[in-house]
């Protein structure tokens, strides 16, 4: 809705009959639905020559109020009939009175006096009524309307000019501390300010001269392809800029176009930032013709566009020629299986790109199948892969499993949320006992049962390597949990174990925290969402009464604990005095003020004993 106002006039429009004859006292005042008659005939005075007495003789003051909808029907039409009346054309002058012209002598004398008075009275108010009010005039209704409100169909906005013009003062006065953190901080970070494109041509001039910004942030600014305009000359210029974010903001292929023109000859951005830009192939291939041209950018997100096999195969060739490029951030577009193709013959001829994110592309199992080609055969360290969510199977994880036993380099691999199962779990174990680089992987969400569980902590018997393991979002059961801290009692290197919506219950907190009584290794434990109960909860209580330096953050939201549960927890905190934990989250159970109540006593007493904080969220 647009923001602009207009002006609106608080003047009525009254239509004013007026008679202009003394003595035609039959007038009417017409509003809204109704008339007001004053009858002259219910008015009579009769006046006696000098020397006779003065008789008066008051018939009373009649007041009709005749509708336009009388039960007659006639009413209004009869009113009509007898009335002859003009529109004044001019109020130069007001309206004569027809009683200022005929004065009422009256004597007051003897006993006439009251009710000589109280005649003078009616007479005024009669005179008062009938009295019309002066009409405007043509000049006046087109006059402009008096100032002082605005008004504006944008809620909030009926604001009084005065106040709009503080406003304004208010937005320049912004404007001019941003540009002033422009000039004086290394990190700006302006996002979600909303001054659009006018904003970014008055921030821009700030940037160009500045030397000293080396960061900054224009995200979400609503920011659009002629914004983009500003940074002609300035980008330039600036030889010490290396973030630029321009996330969330609409720019589009057109924008995208002419920042990729501007950052031709720029030779310091190492971070440029599109996600979320209504970017499509045209402006990834744009971006393409940058990078064959750019040596200087290293890391390049965009996240959440609309980049289809067209933009991937663009994009694949610049990675063929360029040779500096180490981040490159595609999660949450349309690449498909000939998008992925395509890109792994980009990667065939790569020699510097270090981290592939490619999240959300629908890939599948043939797509994944000819990236797992070009990454054996790429020239450099992939160090980092993120393909979760891209519908790959049992089938798929084969092609991962064979790339993971070859790769020396890589240190994260991100398969959540597909669907490998089973199946795709044993063949990623099997992989991981001969890979010696692999310290993070993600298996979340992939329809991994006991068996396929056990797969994977049979690798941590030999494996020192892995220090974190996600397995959230997979139907393990007690059986999946036992066989995991079986081996995670004396054996691995974890630190980080996520095993949330696992569907453990009681029965594998039982197992876990035996784990804990001896693990030396696990830091963060996630166990949200399991059923654990107040059973489980106890469980875990007895284990924290044991001396543990290790566990520091522990996760036990959604698992419907209730005070009983909270009650054993707190008695161990207060138990232990060497306790580590210094995250606690009990956030989405079924506790009352009694059970927060022992929690929170018992963090005084470990701060009071020790003076270390625990964070405890309800």
């Amino acid at each position: 809705m647009s923001s602009s106002t207009s002006t609106i006039s608080l003047y009525s429009h009254p239509r004013v009959i007026k008679s202009h004859s003394p003595h035609s006292l039959r007038s009417r005042f017409l509003s809204g639905s109704g008339v007001l008659l004053f009858s002259p005939a219910a008015v009579s005075v009769v006046l006696v020559g000098s020397g006779r007495k003065c008789g008066v003789r008051f018939r009373g003051l009649v007041v009709r109020v005749a509708a336009s909808s009388m039960a007659d029907g006639r009413g209004s039409r009869r009113a009509a009939s007898g009335r002859r009346v003009v529109y004044r054309e001019s109020q130069a002058e007001p309206a004569p009175s027809p009683f200022k012209q005929h004065k009422l002598p009256v004597m007051l004398r003897n006993g006439n006096t009251n009710f000589c008075l109280q005649l003078t009275v009616l007479w005024k108010l009669v005179e008062k009524l009938l009295i019309p009010k002066p009409e405007r005039t043509a000049s006046m209704e087109n006059k402009s309307p008096p100032q002082g409100m605005n008004w504006s169909f944008a809620v909030g906005t009926n604001l009084l000019p005065g106040l709009k013009a503080k406003i304004d003062r208010e937005s320049k006065q912004k404007l001019n501390e941003f540009a002033k953190e422009l000039r004086t901080f290394r990190s700006v970070d302006m996002s979600g300010r909303n001054f659009g494109d006018e904003g970014l041509f008055f921030l821009s001039e700030s940037l160009g001269y500045n030397q000293t910004v080396e960061e900054v942030s224009f995200a979400a600014n609503g920011i659009t392809a002629e914004g983009i305009k500003a940074f002609d000359g300035v980008l330039q210029s600036n030889i010490v800029l290396k973030t630029l974010d321009l996330s969330g903001n609409p720019i589009g292929d057109e924008g995208i176009k002419c920042l990729c023109d501007i950052l031709a000859d720029n030779a310091s951005i190492l971070k440029l930032q599109l996600n979320s830009t209504d970017l499509g192939d045209e402006g990834a291939k744009a971006i393409a013709e940058l990078l064959k041209k750019n040596s200087s950018l290293r890391v390049l997100e965009l996240n959440n566009n609309m980049i289809d096999y067209s933009g991937f195969t663009g994009l694949a060739g610049a990675l063929i020629e360029n040779n500096t490029i180490r981040n490159l951030h595609l999660n949450g577009n349309y690449g498909g299986a000939l998008g992925a193709n395509a890109l792994a013959k980009g990667l065939e001829g790569n020699k510097s790109l270090r981290e592939l994110h490619l999240h959300g592309n629908s890939i599948g199992d043939e797509g994944i199948r000819a990236l797992m080609s070009g990454l054996s055969m790429h020239k450099g360290k992939t160090t980092l892969l993120d393909i979760s969510n891209n519908s790959i199977s049992a089938r798929g994880a084969f092609y991962v499993a064979e790339y993971v036993k070859k790769s020396k380099s890589l240190l994260w691999l991100n398969l959540y949320m597909n669907d490998i199962g089973d199946e795709g779990a044993e063949k990623i174990a099997e992989a991981l006992k001969q890979n010696r680089s692999i310290t993070t992987i993600d298996l979340g969400g992939n329809n991994i049962h006991a068996k396929g569980v056990t797969d994977i902590a049979q690798v941590l018997k030999d494996n020192s390597v892995i220090t974190t393991l996600e397995l959230s979002y997979n139907p393990i059961g007690p059986d999946g949990a036992k066989a995991l801290s079986e081996v995670l009692k004396f054996n691995g290197n974890v630190n980080t174990l996520k095993l949330g919506w696992c569907q453990i219950g009681a029965k594998g907190a039982e197992f876990i925290a035996d784990t804990l009584k001896y693990n030396t290794t696990i830091s963060v434990l996630d166990l949200r969402a399991n059923g654990l109960k107040d059973e489980g909860a106890a469980c875990l209580a007895r284990s924290l009464k044991v001396v543990n330096e290790a566990l520091t953050s522990l996760d036990l939201g959604f698992n419907e604990i209730r005070d009983d549960g909270a009650f054993a927890i707190a008695q161990a905190l207060k138990a232990n005095e060497d306790v580590a934990v210094t995250s606690l989250n009990l956030a989405n159970n079924f506790l009352t003020k009694f059970g927060q109540s022992a929690l929170t006593d018992a963090r005084d007493h470990v701060y009071e004993m020790s003076e270390k904080e625990i964070n405890v969220f309800f």
